[in-house]
């Protein structure tokens, strides 16, 4: 079991920053890809950013590229999200998951372990 705690999450204006921290225990973190995803009211759960397990492959959702960044750090089991220039649409409830394939890609069905996610709310 890896247990996902993600924290970060607040209220922000558009065009500001917020940075999400996902802080995992339980089993060893470093051979798990991660990813981000997010849940807005009424839609269905999209990829926004992945990381392999070593850190050395990311992907992104293409309304994320250049916006958001995704890192990790393997020493203190947690992965960040770093969010830049949000837009309304970016309101939405953010989730980190564990991937058992340690890949990261955007395949909901990998992804063994989730967080209880954290809220992300873009003002005007």
């Amino acid at each position: 079991q890896v247990q996902l705690v993600e924290s970060g999450g607040g209220l922000v204006q558009a065009g500001g920053s917020l940075r999400l921290s996902c802080a995992a225990s339980g089993r060893t973190f470093s051979p798990y890809g991660m990813g981000w995803f997010r849940q807005a009211p009424g839609k269905e759960r999209e990829f926004v950013a992945g990381i392999s397990w070593s850190g050395g492959s990311t992907y992104y959702a293409d309304s994320m590229k250049g916006r958001f960044t995704i890192s990790r750090d393997n020493a203190k089991n947690t992965v960040y999200l770093q969010m830049n220039s949000l837009k309304l649409e970016d309101t939405a409830v953010y989730y980190c998951a564990a991937d058992r394939t340690g890949r990261g890609l955007n395949r909901l069905f990998d992804y063994a372990y989730w967080g209880q996610g954290t809220q992300v709310t873009v003002s005007s």
